[in-house]
């Protein structure tokens, strides 16, 4: 069995809207929170991902797992033409640039809006997990968002830590999820084929890659 520390929320508070961007990010979020008797939602709202079918892969697995662990989950907007529009001018702009900011603040807002509209007291996110991410920028975004409710708090502890890279990658290993091989974003799709057009590998293949396959080669 998995020893893990007992987690505190802000506040005192038990209540919980979880940001999920994926199964493999979250899975570790989410038994981290079950573990210590954290009463939490899961907020799927992520319209940056593109294709259709690379969004509902990911939505699905998220609710597949959440399901096995009998979490509730809301399923928001795939929303993609606000996205664009917002993205607008931003298409060269680098990972982790201007065009991440803006599509956090876009997510977390949503979030944000829910959260008070529903008696959520605090909200966090599974994105900083990644090592591909920048912690800081995403809890900037989401500072930023819960700060516009004064009964909301963003709660930005650092789920990489205490093993929590590691476990994330064995939860999903043991759950045989979906392997996603970019961002999201059609432009991080763009720029993720670039790169294996230059290493000489073929380009990106949606739905092939699981983790605890004999194919999956690519961390989150």
């Amino acid at each position: 069995m998995t020893e893990r520390s007992k987690l505190q929320p802000p506040g005192g508070h038990r209540r919980v809207l979880l940001h999920s961007c994926c199964a493999p990010c979250s899975g570790e979020v989410m038994e981290a929170m079950l573990a210590s008797a954290i009463d939490y939602t899961i907020f799927f709202y992520n319209p940056n991902i593109h294709p259709q079918k690379e969004y509902l892969l990911r939505k699905d697995e998220n609710v597949r797992f959440a399901e096995k662990h009998g979490v509730a989950f809301i399923d928001a907007d795939y929303d993609k033409d606000n996205w664009f529009a917002r993205a607008k001018g931003m298409e060269w702009e680098p990972e982790r640039g201007a065009r991440c900011t803006m599509c956090f603040d876009m997510r977390f807002e949503r979030t944000a809006l829910y959260a008070h509209e529903n008696g959520f007291p605090v909200m966090t996110s599974s994105l900083g997990i990644s090592r591909w991410k920048n912690m800081a920028q995403i809890n900037d975004c989401g500072q930023r968002a819960a700060g516009r409710y004064e009964d909301l708090s963003y709660w930005d502890f650092n789920w990489r830590k205490g093993g929590g890279a590691q476990r994330m990658i064995e939860i999903s290993k043991r759950e045989e999820f979906y392997q996603q091989e970019y961002c999201g974003c059609v432009y991080s799709l763009r720029d993720t084929n670039q790169h294996r057009r230059e290493q000489g590998r073929p380009p990106i293949e949606i739905g092939t890659q699981y983790y605890g396959r004999s194919n999956d080669t690519v961390e989150s």
